[in-house]
């Protein structure tokens, strides 16, 4: 008896079938932005608490470790969304097989550098560099 598959003749000469991704790539966008609840929440708390601040009580407060940590949490949790979610957009809405390799590289590259920058702000802040 023939096994029933889904593929059509042309997608199975073409080997497009699952790229086995699918299911990871879509729970950890959804584990991102729940995450990303508290540490936004956490930040704007943060924000209300430096209005009105000088330069140095906002550095002793963003040099307090927790702080400092959770800082560094939203930014690598907000870069890794940003990623994922521009991913999908890229793959979804781009049909050029040359334009979308060089967005998706462009979206890891900018996502790593702009986080990466990021983090370093808050360090170079957090110990007085």
């Amino acid at each position: 008896m023939k096994r029933s598959t889904l593929n059509t003749p042309l997608k199975n000469v073409r080997g497009l079938g699952s790229a086995k991704d699918g299911t990871e790539h879509w729970w950890m966008q959804r584990v991102t932005a729940i995450a990303l609840v508290p540490l936004v929440f956490a930040f704007v708390v943060l924000l209300i608490r430096l209005t009105g601040a000088d330069y140095l009580t906002a550095a002793g407060i963003v040099g307090n470790p927790i702080v400092t940590g959770v800082l560094i949490l939203l930014i690598v949790t907000v870069f890794w969304h940003l990623k994922l979610g521009l991913q999908v957009v890229i793959e979804d809405y781009v049909h050029a097989h040359a334009s979308k390799l060089f967005l998706m590289f462009a979206n890891t590259f900018g996502c790593w550098i702009g986080g990466l920058i990021c983090i370093l702000a808050v360090l170079k802040i957090a110990f007085g560099g």
